[in-house]
């Protein structure tokens, strides 16, 4: 119903009259109007004689994003042409590009966040591809598993056996895990600089290892794991390992140079100088069973919270220990520290807990522990990494802990300085190997921010001469191979004679003047004398970006550095590729089988196409030693567009 005041001459009247819908009007005027003549002269109307109907007719017609009616009124549609309908219905074919594309999208995502190949056959995740495209049929999971992530893997592979081919020298981590269904794994992760003086990491397998862990067993495996990529032992410079005594076996029988992990190294350290006192292990023990009591009970969890606001203590919770990170006692015992209070007002409660509040001998210990241990943590974190130069940090390092943080104060007695003592004796102890005080020297040598700052005057000239020694071996090597190469050339060439034509000289050719260059050792001793003379650089700055810029002044010298400085002073680069295998052998996944779980562990790269690179499973020739190549699960695949 609407009602339409109509002028009369002398008084308005209202007529309450009942409108008929216009047939087929789209516009919002006929919801004032049953008929009439165009819309526009209508809209006059109303502009001219009814102000108040005007100003609904407005908004509505605004509202409605123009002519379209806002009450009822069917909206105009388009008509689809026969062959587009058709279309719309046609499913895409499955050599088409679009179906590749998607196909190929559905396969990085499973890669990339590792999720069960299952998932692509559950109705929420086939809601949503057919509602993004109806037109795309989804392959089932053995087309992925069997066809799509093997293609993924096959692929990166190459390029990566592209990459590490022609290496001139490089590094490795090697480690062993067992899985949460207790099957063991070996893994192998390489370093080396690349020629934009970039340091890389490849970890190229973490593969399913069923033999005895014996020395002689690893140490075939590993030799057939670099010769199953194409790399040449003779240009290994250093495996870093931890220090079990089948790993060291291992790289003794294949004559391979090793640097203990300096991780381990710290943990065991600091182990062996608290695992025979009373004091320590009262308070440690002390410490799990408080964790554990507030852990297990929900009671004690909110009681703590309630403790904290009215101590104004920071709302933290408590930091349960893993036993092989030292680390986590010492965080676990500062937390406790920082919340004894509450911690004692919570306990003292409940007369069931009572018997765990600490005693003040305890929190003596506890302090003494976190004060003398606290700052090593700062060094293990900063020697785990894998994106920058560690091995060159080593050296220093040790001469911070003689001369400053763990040198025993004279005046002083007690549980703290007989922890630093034992610590700083065992690790002097450990890097008095020649071997390896030779290797960390010659790494801190070339590294531009120490150079000789942390070496003797009568150590410098033994370095000096490794240093010629093995860039006269580099270049020899180096002649060789090109020798070889040019030998094939001339081969391949001699075939097809092609008579060429005699040079003309020049006039200015008769007034040159040869030219000879310096004898090798004398152009290493030019290099050696200009590199000592240069200002040492900055502590903070990257000394690879250093030797980018400074590599043409020394071509000699920078390719040892390039040998030496790809070197990690831990085995953390193995270690998280077992953090990443754990991520794919999830309770979800427990039952997946071992020789599939290496396509899926992986670790990042940065390629030409940003992908990242899986860790590719090896098969092992020998007999004795089967590492299997076969199946497919998530690989980490990381893509974007390229022309």
């Amino acid at each position: 119903m609407s009602e339409v005041s109509e002028p009369d001459g002398e008084t308005d009247a209202a007529v309450e009259v009942t409108l008929v819908p216009k047939r087929g009007g789209t516009s919002v005027i006929w919801n004032w109007f049953a008929r009439g003549g165009n819309t526009s002269n209508l809209f006059h109307h109303l502009k001219n004689t009814h102000a108040r109907e005007y100003e609904e007719a407005t908004r509505a017609k605004t509202s409605a994003g123009g002519t379209s009616s806002t009450s009822g009124a069917r909206p105009k549609t388009t008509q689809l042409s026969l062959q587009a309908s058709f279309t719309a219905a046609t499913p895409y074919d499955k050599s088409s590009k679009k179906w590749k594309d998607i196909t190929r999208a559905i396969a990085l995502y499973i890669a990339k966040d590792m999720v069960p190949i299952q998932t692509i056959e559950r109705d929420g995740f086939r809601h949503v591809v057919h509602t993004l495209d109806s037109r795309y049929e989804l392959p089932g999971r053995n087309f992925f598993s069997q066809k799509c992530l093997p293609e993924l893997y096959t692929e990166v592979r190459d390029r990566v056996m592209n990459e590490i081919r022609h290496l001139e020298a490089y590094s490795a981590t090697t480690d062993l895990w067992s899985s949460r269904t207790t099957e063991p794994y070996i893994s192998l992760t390489i370093h080396f600089i690349d020629d934009d003086w970039k340091l890389r990491s490849r970890c190229l397998q973490t593969a399913f290892f069923p033999e005895d862990h014996t020395g002689a067993i690893i140490a075939l495996g590993l030799k057939d794991a670099l010769s199953a990529w194409g790399l040449d032992e003779a240009r290994l410079v250093c495996m870093t390992i931890d220090s079990g005594a089948n790993m060291v076996r291992a790289l003794e029988i294949n004559k391979w140079t090793r640097l203990a992990c300096f991780g381990h190294r710290l943990h065991n350290a600091i182990e062996r100088s608290v695992q025979h006192d009373a004091r320590v292990a009262r308070a440690t023990g002390m410490c799990k069973k408080v964790v554990s009591t507030f852990s297990y009970s929900w009671k004690k969890k909110n009681a703590l919270t309630s403790a904290q606001r009215e101590l104004n203590l920071p709302p933290h919770k408590l930091i349960t220990e893993s036993p092989t990170r030292w680390g986590s006692r010492v965080k676990m015992m500062e937390r406790v520290l920082e919340q004894e209070k509450a911690i004692t007002q919570v306990l003292a409660a409940d007369q069931k807990s009572r018997h765990l509040l600490p005693t003040w001998q305890d929190i003596d210990v506890l302090e003494a522990i976190t004060k003398a241990l606290k700052p090593l943590q700062d060094f293990t974190d900063a020697l785990s990494g894998e994106e920058y130069v560690s091995v060159s940090y080593v050296k220093p390092v040790l001469h911070l802990l003689n001369t400053n943080i763990l040198k025993p104060e004279e005046d002083k007695a007690g549980l703290c300085e007989d922890i630093k003592k034992r610590v700083l004796d065992y690790l002097n102890e450990k890097y008095k190997d020649p071997a390896t005080d030779e290797l960390l020297t010659m790494a801190t040598f070339l590294d531009p921010r120490f150079k000789t700052t942390y070496m003797s005057p009568e150590k410098l000239e033994e370095v000096r001469s490794r240093v010629a020694t093995e860039t006269k071996a580099l270049e020899e090597k180096t002649a060789t191979d090109a020798s070889s190469t040019e030998d094939q050339s001339e081969r391949e060439t001699s075939t097809a004679p092609v008579q060429l034509k005699k040079p003309k000289h020049s006039l200015g050719s008769f007034f040159k003047k040869c030219s000879s260059a310096p004898p090798k050792q004398q152009g290493i001793d030019m290099e050696l004398d200009g590199y000592l003379l240069m200002v040492t650089a900055d502590s903070d700055s990257d000394p690879l970006e250093w030797w980018r810029l400074q590599c043409s002044h020394f071509p000699r010298i920078s390719r040892l550095a390039k040998k030496y400085l790809c070197i990690p002073a831990t085995s953390s680069p193995s270690e998280r590729a077992f953090s990443t295998g754990g991520n794919i052998v999830t309770s979800s996944r427990a039952s997946l089988k071992p020789e599939n779980v290496d396509r899926g562990s992986l670790t990042p790269l940065t390629l030409e196409l940003s992908y990242f690179l899986l860790h590719c499973c090896v098969s092992f020739c020998s007999p004795c030693l089967l590492l299997i190549d076969v199946g497919a699960v998530p690989l980490l695949l990381s893509h974007r567009e390229t022309d």
